[in-house]
């Protein structure tokens, strides 16, 4: 695939760039070892101060980064200043809590004393996608780089201009050249650099499939990997919750980036005593929602990323109508230049159907009606993903019994599913493995080291 910024809105292609060079690869390498050996040995005070700074800097020109995510993958411009606003909060957390979550541990022993130390590993390599171009990456890489790791990063071939802006905001922060690079090459490359033995460990979010050709190479040479895939979220209602609250967040749950987020809601599972008025209702919210400008203040539905995604949610939901599925509103792309498509809501969706099994990567709401709790959860389960879950009730015995049956990484109870840098994020089954964000992602990327003396 070419490494190319193509304009979503339009489809027009604005920048094209040549992968990096087997020399260029290697001196990358090279320069993040060397950066490596020095940044280990640097305080968690110089760290910290050069993270406050990056947040510093992404806060003083966050309508120019947000400018460089809207035109590479489409987000609607509030959203991508919402991104960077983000990073910022991510930098900063880890400047004000890294170095206490890495402190020494003391342990009671046998041993005259005895300790557990958290050491960095090295080079990490980063294999990032498109849809939160930032955020992806820093909440990477700030924990990663606070612990004394170096990162190499691979974003996706649509956000070039995302991952150099990226790397530059890392060095205009005083990080040393070396210890954060943005590497422009193909899929067919990365085999490659993981195999090399500086590289020591791999972080990707991504797909099932590159996760899984990720995954089996890094195994084959013994590599720590850490895995955030697909999702297909439950957003289970049920008859106590708060309705206007579980339609607004429901709404927005599913079309946030235009439905372009592993954690976005998307299997509607509704209480039969509501469920016919919470889907009238949610149908006329994704009737009204406006398509246009990603740069204009009145859009709510911004382009999907590419042409590629744009006919792939068209034809997962024509298979699923096929199969059976009702259609309740939209179903196609929008008459429009660029990569739009229409809000679209489907229900009783057979199990034969793309939509039941596939994660839609779109704005295509699924819905599903349960007679109880139990039902919710058998259905919620049904799915080979795990990554996160929304649960609506006001009952304090349902809020407990979902909390534990959900098969997931993540479940908000009356809130919508989202990262957030002061608890771990990561999912089961065909989601992944591994923790970002929180104490345990920025321990994910140590050695953690018992230390006995008798």
């Amino acid at each position: 695939m070419a490494i190319a910024s193509i304009n979503p809105a339009t489809g027009e292609l604005t920048k094209r760039f040549e992968a990096h060079s087997d020399a260029e690869i290697e001196a990358a390498l090279a320069r993040a070892a060397s950066a490596f050996e020095k940044h280990r040995r640097s305080s968690f005070a110089s760290r910290a101060a050069k993270l406050q700074r990056a947040a510093e800097i992404l806060e003083k020109d966050s309508d120019q980064f947000a400018r460089i995510i809207t035109s590479e993958m489409g987000k609607l411009f509030r959203g991508s200043i919402e991104e960077i606003e983000k990073c910022a909060r991510g930098c900063r957390y880890y400047a004000e809590h890294g170095e206490k979550f890495l402190t020494e541990q003391s342990v009671s022993s046998d041993a005259a004393r005895s300790l557990i130390r958290y050491e960095p590993l090295g080079i990490i390599l980063a294999i990032m996608p498109w849809n939160f171009p930032f955020w992806q990456v820093f909440r990477f890489a700030a924990p990663a780089l606070m612990a004394g790791n170096v990162g190499l990063l691979k974003h996706a071939s649509n956000v070039p201009q995302c991952a150099l802006a990226i790397e530059k905001i890392f060095r205009d922060a005083g990080f040393e050249d070396g210890i954060f690079q943005a590497l422009l090459i193909e899929n067919e490359t990365v085999e490659k650099i993981i195999r090399d033995p500086r590289v020591k460990a791999i972080t990707l979010t991504g797909s099932e499939r590159a996760g899984s050709a990720v995954a089996s190479t890094a195994g084959r040479e013994l590599k720590k990997s850490v895995l955030e895939l697909g999702g297909s979220d439950p957003f289970i209602v049920m008859p106590s919750a708060k309705l206007e609250d579980a339609l607004s967040a429901g709404v927005k749950s599913r079309m946030v980036n235009s439905g372009q987020s592993c954690i976005a809601a998307k299997r509607f599972i509704i209480a039969d005593a509501i469920y016919d008025k919470y889907v009238a209702q949610f149908v006329e919210k994704m009737k009204s929602l406006k398509s246009g400008d990603p740069m204009a203040e009145t859009t709510e539905v911004a382009p999907l990323s590419s042409e590629n995604i744009l006919g792939g949610v068209d034809e997962q939901v024509q298979k699923s109508v096929a199969a059976g599925a009702k259609m309740l509103c939209g179903g196609k792309p929008a008459k429009r230049s660029g990569y739009f498509y229409e809000p679209t809501v489907l229900a009783e969706i057979p199990k034969n159907a793309p939509a039941y099994r596939e994660e839609v990567f779109g704005p295509v709401a699924l819905f599903f009606r349960v007679r109880d709790p139990n039902e919710a959860v058998a259905i919620a389960n049904d799915s080979s993903f795990g990554l996160g879950a929304s649960v609506w009730t006001n009952d304090a015995a349902e809020q407990e019994f979902f909390s534990r049956e959900l098969e997931s990484g993540m479940v908000f109870v009356n809130a919508m599913v989202a990262s957030d840098p002061r608890v771990p994020f990561g999912g089961v089954k065909r989601s992944g493995y591994g923790r970002e964000l929180g104490a345990e992602g920025i321990r994910e990327f140590t050695n953690v080291k018992t230390v006995w003396i008798a």
